[in-house]
């Protein structure tokens, strides 16, 4: 069983899926994925065996911001819900842009018992306009040698590049059609 994609290479090879399929995952709380449906799995190149029971960064794509996870976390973590684009890597190497709109699942008590997300496909000049603003936020953190310095640069370039502005602020604009 594959335990991770990180050992594999990006191929520079893009991937898509159709403008009306959704790619649907579930996750346990420590982000662990307990559901994926069939367009995820055709997606990401991974059998339903090598997914379930895997972390959910088991598609982590190398150019993808370490602070926009810390953002995900962070929001997730005060019981909200986040829009982000997200590049990922499949298995073999293809990478593939996603919408995503993650949310926490909750127990009829208020438990947290994990996490729901489903990906669109986004417009290829928002995924254009992203991939420059995650280009800047990555050489910022690739400026540091160890993780947690890495991530505060890239939360500061983050911070930075969005001009006071909120990330949701900045996804919105982008999702509407507006100039950012």
């Amino acid at each position: 069983m594959r335990t991770t994609t990180t050992a594999q290479r990006p191929t520079g090879v893009e991937r898509t899926f159709g403008p009306d399929e959704i790619i649907v995952t579930k996750t346990d709380p420590r982000g662990i994925l307990t559901y994926a449906n069939e367009v995820f799995l055709r997606t990401s190149a991974l059998t339903e065996e090598e997914a379930i029971g895997q972390p959910h960064n088991i598609i982590r794509h190398p150019d993808m911001p370490r602070a926009v996870f810390k953002l995900l976390w962070e929001t997730l973590g005060r019981r909200e819900e986040i829009f982000a684009y997200v590049v990922n890597m499949a298995a073999d190497g293809a990478h593939y842009w996603v919408y995503a709109h993650v949310t926490p699942s909750f127990s009829a008590d208020g438990k947290l018992v994990g996490y729901h997300s489903n990906r669109r496909l986004p417009e290829p000049a928002v995924v254009a306009e992203v991939r420059r603003l995650y280009e800047r936020i990555r050489t910022a953190e690739q400026q540091h040698t160890s993780k947690p310095a890495a991530v505060e640069a890239g939360w500061q370039a983050l911070q930075s590049e969005l001009g006071g502005r909120t990330y949701d602020e900045f996804i919105w604009a982008l999702t509407s059609g507006a100039r950012w």
